[in-house]
């Protein structure tokens, strides 16, 4: 007599089948599907910058090769912030303007190339991927790219980032960002007020200038001007206005090193400028001195004495200056001394 089979071993692989054949099955991500989850994410953005995530590239790097699309990554760390001589915080914003300004530029083209940031502590797999050691970092990723480190491309000059990402951008994708796109220095509340504050000061300030009784008819007023005029001319603080360098850096081979000049033509730090500044105002005060106050000095011996040590102080700060042109741009100034001299 045979024995009947347990209903158990029977039941329980038909279970199996049927919950195989009913579960949803994996299929890969498609293009149409990421690049529309990244333009709903790029207009929650007000800068059309989206935050990267592990979770976020993974998905990503699942549609098939070649994507329909470039993506542009800025490496952050909010722990280094507080380091000057990164200015992640200033190149962080100039991100932000490049990429506003190319959704601003390229409405039909928004898809096409893609604006992200990364932050460390909630990504260091995605930063390990990518090989990334130091900051600032920013890499684009071509549609083609399977390796990221290796078949990406570096940003190689942080120095005007908005020009240099602008060109890196075209360079790259082949894609034009276009006219870059500022914020206003002041918002409309900040227009008006100061307007209304110019409006009620202004009766008062006529008043004055009628009078003749203001700090602008001070001669020490102009004076000062003119020296400071002069001072901000030669030092190169516009430059680093514009670039926003920092005072110093610290030196990449030993982190207690404060750097105050950097040898290199490429880039002035606000020490060097207020150095270069100091010595140059310097000599246009000595200068001054000499032709309007000196000359009117009686006594001879001591009109010498000045003359031989400011001439002293003169030779000495043009020299200084002269070496340390020489020093960050390799070029040489030579004296040419008579033959009978050397």
């Amino acid at each position: 007599m045979p024995i009947p089979p347990n209903p158990t071993t029977v039941i329980l692989p038909i279970l199996c089948l049927l919950l195989f054949l009913l579960s949803p099955q994996a299929s890969p991500l498609s293009s149409a599907s990421i690049v529309s989850e990244l333009s709903v994410l790029q207009s929650q953005s007000s800068t059309g910058v989206i935050h990267l995530t592990n979770d976020l590239l993974l998905r990503i790097l699942s549609v098939p090769t070649p994507r329909p699309f470039h993506f542009l990554i800025f490496f952050d760390a909010r722990q280094l912030h507080s380091k000057p001589e990164l200015a992640l915080s200033t190149l962080r914003s100039e991100f932000s303007i490049v990429s506003s300004s190319f959704l601003f530029n390229n409405p039909d083209k928004k898809s096409h190339l893609f604006f992200f940031d990364m932050e460390f502590n909630e990504s260091q797999d995605s930063f390990s991927r990518f090989g990334i050691n130091a900051l600032p970092h920013i890499r684009i990723i071509p549609p083609s790219a399977i390796d990221l480190k290796n078949d990406s491309f570096e940003l190689d000059s942080y120095s005007g980032l908005t020009e240099s990402l602008t060109q890196f951008i075209a360079s790259r994708t082949k894609l034009s960002v276009g006219t870059i796109k500022r914020p206003p220095f002041m918002s409309k509340k900040q227009i008006f007020f100061a307007s209304a504050v110019a409006l009620i000061w202004t009766p008062f300030l006529v008043k004055k200038l009628m009078s003749g009784n203001t700090i602008l008819h001070e001669k020490i007023t102009w004076m000062a001007g003119a020296i400071f005029v002069y001072f901000f001319s030669v030092s190169g603080m516009m430059f680093n206005i514009i670039r926003k360098m920092p005072l110093f850096l610290r030196d990449r081979k030993d982190p207690t090193k404060i750097l105050f000049f950097y040898q290199g033509s490429g880039l002035q730090l606000g020490a060097e400028g207020f150095s270069i500044g100091f010595l140059y105002t310097t000599v246009g005060l000595l200068l001054a001195f000499l032709t309007h106050g000196l000359v009117k000095v009686r006594n001879r011996s001591a009109q010498r004495w000045a003359m031989m040590l400011i001439l002293f102080v003169l030779f000495w700060s043009v020299q200084k200056v002269v070496l340390l042109g020489n020093w960050k741009s390799g070029y040489r100034i030579h004296g040419y001394w008579p033959s009978s001299w050397r």
